[in-house]
């Protein structure tokens, strides 16, 4: 143990400036933990008790930084949170390839530059808590959510792989895998549009909202950080919403014809 460590938890929670990123770092520290947050810019946010710290996920240099930084004040990270993301929407061929490789930038290398800088750390201790929040696109995917699905999916391989490799370090990985929540999320850009692909567009998306209008609230998905964070034998996938466990259970249920032709129905993409 280093001079700086104390007996209080410490977690580091990536694209805590907003949304559910800020309802996690607000609840860890509601719970007792001193809480790291990061932003991009954090002199221009402001969150009670969180000590905010700039990171940029895309960048190898600013996440050595970041960590290096939160253990130099704290003296240890008994807690990650990966949040950090984003999603553009459009279809697959609305979407340029710089646009694609900019969401796994963030979305899926994000994830991996974070896990590479706090690694040895929670290695070298034999303890630690991983927590990435994934998606019910990366179990289901959201039609014109391509990209984002794709990296999310991505994400979802990744972790499972880790929880095997880190079993004998004593760190616990886990998932929290969201439906829709109501944060500014849903208003990120969107790809630049195609007429071919107008009608079939704007009826999923609009699908899409109808289900954002009815999300609870970031703190559901906090609430189950918190719990895992607690726990010493957490559960690898954690499911958040209503529809998050109702479309798994029906994808996994359903033969691929009526689920495809099922989703086809909601999202009102049709051959006409």
């Amino acid at each position: 143990m280093t001079q700086l460590e104390t007996t209080q938890r410490v977690a580091l929670v990536t694209g805590a400036s907003s949304g559910i990123g800020a309802a996690i770092a607000q609840r860890l520290r509601a719970d007792g933990y001193r809480v790291f947050g990061t932003a991009r810019r954090p002199a221009a946010k402001e969150l009670d008790g969180v000590e905010l710290v700039e990171l940029e996920v895309g960048s190898d240099a600013s996440v050595e930084r970041c960590v290096a930084t939160v253990i130099e004040r704290a003296g240890v990270i008994d807690v990650l949170v990966n949040n950090a993301g984003y999603l553009i929407a459009g279809a697959v061929e609305e979407v340029s390839l710089d646009e694609a490789k900019a969401q796994f930038e963030t979305n899926f290398f994000g994830v991996a530059r974070m896990l590479h800088a706090v690694l040895p750390h929670m290695r070298a201790r034999k303890s630690g808590h991983i927590i990435t929040i994934s998606s019910l696109a990366g179990m289901v995917p959201v039609p014109f959510w391509g990209y984002y699905n794709a990296s999310k999916f991505a994400v979802e391989g990744l972790v499972e792989t880790l929880r095997f490799e880190l079993r004998p370090f004593n760190i616990k990985v886990a998932m929290v895998e969201p439906g829709a929540i109501k944060t500014p999320f849903y208003a990120q850009p969107q790809a630049t549009k195609m007429a071919a692909y107008a009608r079939w567009r704007e009826a999923a998306l609009g699908a899409m909202a109808k289900f954002e209008a009815k999300a609870p609230g970031p703190e559901l998905v906090a609430n189950q950080v918190a719990r895992i964070a607690r726990s010493q034998n957490p559960r690898l996938r954690n499911r958040v919403t209503r529809e998050a466990t109702m479309f798994s259970f029906l994808r996994w249920l359903l033969p691929a014809g009526a689920y495809h032709a099922g989703v086809r129905r909601g999202f009102g993409i049709n051959f006409r």
